[in-house]
């Protein structure tokens, strides 16, 4: 481990497996670079480049979803990984997921389990997160990590696990926050409170799990956003162009765009979000259509005094299975350490 001061405030980094994973502490203003063998810190805070509010205007196409999908040719489950539905009353359909119990699970009967939600990217559903699954299965085994329950939930296409206002069978977020998250806590053994959860998701699942986080912080205990986009949603409200993305999600009211905004929910619940939530993000220096606003989000985490973990990958771009690749041997210790304190915090160690 190495300390390192900078304008009167501390930061430490740990290399694993080549990687350098650098700890901001309160006061830390600055931007870390962790890569393969060097780490190098900027002072000055860096803001978005011009022309990223455009960009967003232009993203994406109407949500869209197969709520309940089959298993793809060719793919094996992982241990442990089972395919599951339930009936959502809020999009009126049957909804997938595929859900990891631990070994020892069925074994147990009394133990109560801590789980991870992990949101897939745009265009993908319940099936796209198993290489995740695989890795904690790994590292239980091993014996790098306690037994967690993993919850990998369909969001369907471009829908970024928001409401949409313009079609009601797109209300995911009361999906998953309603309905999905009480019937994992209903049907397993789960811890069921914010001591016992954590989020997370790579680019729409990053984006979508940094978002529910900071507007529902006290049912999670810890955040890893993978390479999710966080735009200034407020500041995109047009109504003159209701077929724009994302007036096309979020409808003609502002205060839907105020509501769904990350930078505005972390001034709104900055209470709750200093008291127990711990955040982690990471993301590739080549991935030029996420990183701009990864960035300004954790210059913004800065500024609010919100200790977190921030992590750049030097020469990935926008590809999950290699940040995974460069990140296993650590992927969930950060999970595990948030849930380590937030058992201490509520006395359930």
């Amino acid at each position: 481990m190495k300390r390192s001061r900078q304008n009167g405030s501390a930061c430490s980094s740990l290399c694993i497996n080549g990687v350098v994973i650098v700890r901001w502490y309160l006061g830390v203003l600055g931007l870390v670079v962790a890569c393969w063998g060097s780490c190098s810190v900027v002072s000055a805070q860096l803001v978005a480049p011009e022309g990223y509010k455009e960009a967003h205007l232009r993203e994406g196409n109407p949500p869209a979803a197969v709520w309940v999908n089959p298993q793809p040719a060719g793919v094996e489950l992982p241990e442990g990984v089972s395919h599951q539905t339930f009936h959502s009353d809020a999009i009126g359909e049957d909804i997938g997921f595929c859900v990891y119990l631990p070994p020892n699970y069925d074994q147990e009967s009394d133990r109560r389990y801590p789980v991870i939600y992990t949101l897939h990217g745009n265009g993908g559903n319940e099936w796209k997160c198993l290489l995740d699954a695989e890795v904690l299965h790994e590292g239980i085994v091993a014996g790098r990590w306690p037994s967690v329950i993993m919850v990998m939930p369909n969001g369907g296409h471009n829908t970024f696990y928001k409401d949409s206002a313009v079609d009601s069978k797109f209300r995911v977020e009361t999906m998953f926050i309603k309905e999905l998250i009480p019937h994992i806590d209903a049907t397993y053994r789960t811890i069921a409170d914010g001591s016992g959860r954590c989020i997370e998701g790579f680019s729409m699942g990053g984006r979508g799990s940094t978002r529910l986080a900071m507007k529902y912080p006290d049912m999670f205990c810890s955040l890893f956003c993978q390479a999710g986009n966080v735009p200034r949603i407020a500041t995109l409200y047009d109504p003159a162009h209701p077929e724009t993305y994302p007036n096309s999600l979020l409808g003609p009211d502002r205060e839907n765009y105020v509501n769904n905004d990350v930078f505005e929910l972390l001034q709104k619940n900055l209470k709750q979000i200093k008291k127990g939530l711990r955040i982690q993000i990471a993301c590739g220096t080549k991935d030029g259509g996420h990183l701009p606003t990864v960035r300004e989000f954790h210059v913004a985490l800065l500024e609010a005094g919100v200790d977190h973990t921030y992590i750049e990958l030097e020469g990935l771009a926008h590809k999950k299975t290699e940040m995974i690749a460069r990140l296993r041997p650590i992927w969930f210790d950060y999970h595990v350490e948030s849930l380590r304190r937030a058992a201490e915090r509520s006395g359930k160690n």
